[in-house]
């Protein structure tokens, strides 16, 4: 039995590996996605004061600090008794708008643009954003002008671009001023232009390929993403709604009761664990989260240009849920538009500019749940802290764990379904590598293990005999 090994998985953030397991034939038995880096925050933040994880755990991510650094000040929110100002709220939902358009706007031009683009099964050496540079440099240029902007916004806000300093327990440390709003407002309408316009390249790109988005790991699941009071898409805040393959309701739920309907799964051959829906446990219970799922979700979209592209987005699969695995790129450019409006919204009402930053506290709690949607998905962060304020139990479910059985799904499809080991060739590689980039991973947010990490330690003499083996875990 002949084994490939792709190492790295590239353009994803973090590190993993696929392996693909073929038979005699040269077929494909079975393929693996494994995550094989491992965080410790879970554990290294307990016995720290709850105030400090706005700071803390931004800190898992470079790409994404901002939806750690909100939904751990969410949850600091709890802990202390204190409900933020409306100001602090708005102004909150506006550096998280910033990191959905920068991230978002990063991975459709930059991750997932080389294949789509250029083609899958493009040279390696061009099959990067310097090969989009020489065939479409126009289009490059934008792309870096709608992720500078979000992170521009963010940088107005929270001092700079990268592990802001600017929610705290309770609310913000810093008012957005009239300057800046205006400065943030004079790019909004060239960056929507910009968005509107990938849009485009996006919907012709899938009634080009329509066979081929038809064949790429199309598989049913559950889906699970924040809504509002009437059922819209809120990336911010809200309830959780879960619905089944078919569009049917499973749950709405609060966010601060999590556990009694999410568990989570273990395999051996990964550090990062698999997420299941309780009632009906694992697998049957598998669900999946981001963009996709959030549009699946929703009932509706309250901004007027990304309803459009929505009506549409939910026309594709005559209104049940999308399940295609390539839709994950639309489904966020639909968002991205989402976020720009709603980002003008709150520009526009006039307590943005207040100075009632923080809220009153109405008594210690102990005990918190920050939930939001990050780019790629739910987001939990839970703590609980004793009487003083020491953090005794910190809980971490990321959105890229939630969308691990996806990912570990669509890579074994896609393998089976454009490796073949008798005529191997490095584009059917990539469509491997495709399928997970699809999901946007972050794999530095999302390992966790449980208990000790495993670990092997082996003496190779300079002939390559093993000599010893200590293992651990």
């Amino acid at each position: 039995m002949q084994k490939i090994t792709i190492e790295p998985v590239t353009r994803i953030e973090g590190h993993a590996k696929v392996t693909i397991h073929m038979d005699d034939q040269g077929r494909v038995d079975k393929a693996f996605f494994h995550v094989n880096e491992w965080r410790g925050f879970e554990k290294f933040t307990e016995g720290r004061p709850f105030f400090e994880m706005p700071q803390i755990l931004p800190r898992i991510c470079g790409i994404c600090p901002v939806s750690h650094h909100l939904a751990a000040a969410k949850a600091c929110d709890i802990v202390a008794g204190i409900r933020p100002t409306r100001t602090a709220a708005l102004l909150r939902e506006l550096m998280h708008m910033g990191q959905t358009v920068q991230s978002h706007g990063m991975h459709f031009f930059e991750l997932a643009g080389p294949d789509l683009l250029l083609g899958f099964d493009a040279a390696p050496a061009i099959r990067n954003v310097a090969g989009l540079v020489q065939a479409n440099p126009e289009l490059v240029k934008k792309a870096v002008q709608v992720r500078a902007f979000g992170q521009e916004v963010i940088r107005h806000l929270g001092g700079r671009r990268i592990h802001p300093t600017f929610a705290v327990p309770g609310g913000v440390n810093n008012p957005l001023t009239i300057e800046k709003r205006d400065a943030i407002l004079s790019q909004m309408e060239e960056t929507v232009k910009t968005v509107k316009f990938a849009l485009g390249i996006a919907r012709q790109w899938f009634e080009t390929n329509a066979v081929l988005v038809k064949k790429f790991a199309v598989f049913p699941t559950g889906y699970m993403g924040t809504v509002d009071a009437e059922g819209a898409l809120n990336l911010y805040d809200g309830s959780l709604r879960m619905i089944d393959r078919e569009g049917r309701p499973w749950e709405e739920f609060d966010p601060q009761d999590y556990l009694e309907y999410i568990g989570e799964h273990v395999e051996d051959w990964s550090y990062l664990k698999f997420p299941f829906y309780r009632k009906l446990g694992w697998p049957n219970g598998v669900y999946r989260v981001g963009p996709l799922a959030r549009l699946n979700v929703a009932s509706r979209v309250t901004t007027p240009m990304a309803q459009q592209e929505f009506r549409h987005f939910k026309s594709l699969n005559y209104g049940r849920p999308v399940e295609g695995t390539l839709w994950y790129h639309y489904a966020r450019l639909i968002e991205t538009l989402y976020a720009l409006e709603r980002m003008a919204e709150i520009l526009d009402d006039p307590e943005i500019l207040s100075t009632d930053l923080t809220g009153t506290a109405k008594g210690y709690v102990g005990e918190g749940v920050g939930c939001l949607e990050a780019p790629r998905g739910t987001l939990f962060h839970h703590f609980r802290a004793d009487e003083n304020g020491t953090l005794t139990m910190v809980n971490l479910i990321v959105a890229t764990g939630h969308n691990n059985y996806a990912m570990s799904k669509a890579v074994e499809m896609v393998a089976k379904a454009f490796v073949d080991g008798n005529n191997l060739h490095e584009g059917m590689l990539n469509r491997v590598e495709a399928a997970i980039r699809a999901y946007d991973p972050c794999l530095s947010c999302s390992t966790h293990a449980m208990g000790g990490m495993p670990l092997t330690v082996e003496l190779i003499s300079p002939e390559g005999e093993l000599l010893n083996s200590i293992s651990r875990g």
